[in-house]
């Protein structure tokens, strides 16, 4: 397996043949796996806000992953209304404009092209002139924030997994409405209706050229329902809670449905374990030297050994200083229950957070 991201993290190293950190995103993606084989590729993170990019890449190598094309569908929110409806599902409020809209909160501003919840805010009208084709302007719903998880393949859709995210966590450090985590919900959680139509929703997908792992966010509307907010078409950040929680691998369902297989092995665990997972960001600048790393690979071994997988991800190589607001790692946390599992998590992150002080 080859690599190529902006951050080039430690535990990359370790489960690629070879790297690449792109000096500029995301067009430096295209430079940096210029001297990878020519074999199937495939994108997460944010990448499905640059079908460009998509494009370059995929010219040179196949891609196992959705194209542009669908990727454009996808993301267009009228389209996406369309489908959520089709399927049982609901949608918010979403418009173009913010002409004739309510500037007291009610309403979101949001980047068309988007990941993790970077951008958004609360419209209250006193933002600077923005290019509308840019934006979207979305009624805040009251509920849960959900992930869904769907493999997508030739013998139909099927529903891997739910998280509920963390969002906007102060004790991540996190803007106010990043993405920063997300606890693995028991299957006994989600409403049998619910399970329907996530995956009536998957079909829809399905037939509108969608293939392979995609994640789906959602609101546990607190007035009644589930609502689509956006489906991201690659692998999303929670899959790999599902992926430990299951012990099936995320990447093997996902290259399965372009007829690849994948070298991976899928973890030891124990089925129905309570996964969770959680970001820090950095609240200041974060000097990266090597006795930090040090200390952090020595209570990571510790709670690995404790939990049987890896319990950091995203570890930053030395040597670097990390902006104020930038992702400093991933850490994991099991237990017997997922409010067992969120509180060692917090426990777990607030160790780091001493760490890197």
């Amino acid at each position: 397996m080859f690599a190529a991201d902006c951050f080039d993290d430690i535990d990359l190293g370790g489960v690629a043949s070879a790297t690449r950190r792109a000096s500029r995103y995301p067009e430096g993606l295209v430079a940096a796996v210029g001297d990878f084989p020519a074999a199937p590729w495939c994108y997460t993170g944010g990448l499905e806000n640059h079908p460009a990019v998509i494009e370059r890449i995929s010219a040179a190598r196949p891609l196992a992953g959705c194209p542009p094309r669908t990727v454009r569908l996808v993301r267009d929110p009228v389209t996406l209304a369309g489908f959520a409806r089709e399927a049982g599902l609901l949608f918010p409020e979403t418009h173009a404009s913010p002409a004739g809209l309510p500037a007291d909160g009610t309403f979101l501003r949001k980047p068309r092209a988007s990941a993790g919840g970077r951008g958004i805010a609360p419209w209250t009208g006193t933002d600077r002139p923005l290019t509308a084709a840019d934006w979207v302007w979305q009624r805040r719903l009251a509920g849960s924030a959900l992930a869904a998880v769907l493999s997508l393949a030739a013998d139909g859709p099927r529903l891997l997994g739910v998280s509920r995210q963390l969002v906007g966590e102060p004790w991540c450090h996190a803007p106010a409405f990043g993405f920063c985590g997300a606890i693995r919900m028991p299957w006994d959680d989600l409403p049998a209706p619910d399970v329907a139509r996530l995956e009536r929703f998957g079909s829809i997908l399905a037939a509108a050229g969608l293939r392979g792992v995609v994640g789906v966010d959602l609101v546990r509307v607190d007035a009644g329902g589930l609502a689509v907010i956006e489906v991201n078409p690659r692998p999303p950040a929670s899959a790999e809670l599902v992926e430990r929680a299951s012990g099936e691998s995320i990447l093997a369902a996902h290259l399965a449905s372009f007829g690849l297989r994948s070298p991976r092995r899928p973890p030891a665990t124990g089925i129905d374990t309570h996964w969770s997972k959680a970001i820090l960001f950095a609240p200041t600048a974060i000097v990266i030297d090597r006795p930090l790393v040090e200390r952090l690979l020595a209570r990571a071994a510790e709670w690995t050994a404790d939990d049987g997988l890896p319990s950091m991800a995203d570890l930053p190589r030395p040597g670097q200083t990390l902006r104020a607001g930038s992702p400093v790692l991933t850490v994991f946390a099991r237990a017997a229950s997922a409010a067992a599992s969120l509180s060692r998590l917090r426990l777990r992150l607030s160790v780091v957070r001493s760490l890197v002080a």
